[in-house]
């Protein structure tokens, strides 16, 4: 049983491994209507979005040196507390490469890594750019080798489940197939989480870290993701796998994890309450909050 007192609430609002600034503002609120934590909290101090949209690009990595930094200060920040479990509130899904590292670093060959997301994670600089996109594969020991030597026991491919996850690509699918990766789709899951559960007991892992990334959900349910963007073009997202999952599917998955296995570390990821975001903008250009000369 997890002591709540040692379990670490993160607050990381890193929005340059997604290069969207919006994540910044997400992660903020999604912090701020989270349960009241019982452990000790850690903001991590990201540097906010400057409104230029110039981001350098080092190695096919945007943001490349930044995200290297703010990995180091959660590693820190980790390291101040050697909590039992970590609850991450993000940001894009890059937040979690510092929680995972260390919590299969902890657990070792008994930590199950629960992967809810529409999309595998598994990508490199030569696939794309961002680097939320390259997240597991990184865990796995592959890809930006500043990124790998930053995880000293990697996450075993047969220990990863993907929840959820719909449409992959050719480069995905082949990844997954050569890792012999678990993939549960969203309607496998649709009367309940016994899926979850049979591999869990197959696998007799007894501690569980999960990855949750909203956008498994169904954006024709919930306004809070990215393909819900009202600033969007209507083919923005035209060719971008969806999710198709509901919150009381998710719970229930967890429900099922939590029966078979211990939960030490969840991630919520890629929060982005769209009216909270615009009045964050419009109050940039108040007096006193925002731009100092906007009464003149």
């Amino acid at each position: 049983m997890i002591d709540p007192k040692h379990v670490l609430r993160l607050n990381l609002p890193l929005w340059q491994g997604g290069d969207r600034p919006d994540y910044y503002i997400g992660s903020r609120v999604l912090s701020a209507i989270a349960p009241d934590p019982q452990g000790p909290v850690e903001t991590i101090a990201v540097p906010p979005p400057d409104g230029t949209g110039q981001r350098p690009v080092s190695a096919g990595i945007k943001s490349r040196e930044t995200n290297l930094a703010i990995l180091g200060e959660v590693h820190a920040a980790i390291g101040r507390h050697n909590p039992q479990a970590i609850v991450t509130l993000g940001g894009d899904c890059l937040v979690n490469l510092g929680p995972v590292t260390y919590l299969n670093n902890r657990y070792r060959d008994d930590l199950a890594v629960i992967w809810i997301d529409a999309h595998p994670d598994i990508m490199s600089a030569a696939q794309y750019a961002n680097a939320h996109a390259h997240l597991l594969a990184v865990l796995m020991g592959e890809g930006d080798a500043d990124f790998v030597a930053t995880v000293p026991y990697r996450v075993k491919p047969e220990n990863v489940l993907y929840v959820g996850l719909t449409e992959t690509t050719p480069y995905e699918t082949d990844f997954i197939a050569r890792h012999g990766i678990a993939r549960l789709s969203p309607e496998k899951l649709r009367d309940g989480g016994a899926p979850v559960t049979e591999w869990l007991k197959a696998r007799g892992l007894k501690h569980a870290v999960v990855h949750f990334d909203l956008d498994v959900l169904d954006p024709a349910l919930y306004d809070f993701l990215l393909f819900r963007d009202p600033s969007a073009p209507p083919d923005a997202f035209d060719g971008v796998a969806r999710g198709r999952m509901t919150l009381p599917q998710i719970q229930r998955v967890l429900l099922s994890v939590s029966s078979v296995s211990e939960i030490v570390g969840l991630a919520i990821t890629e929060y982005l309450p769209w009216s909270a975001i615009e009045l964050s903008r419009e109050l940039r250009k108040l007096p006193l909050l925002g731009n100092a000369t906007a009464s003149r």
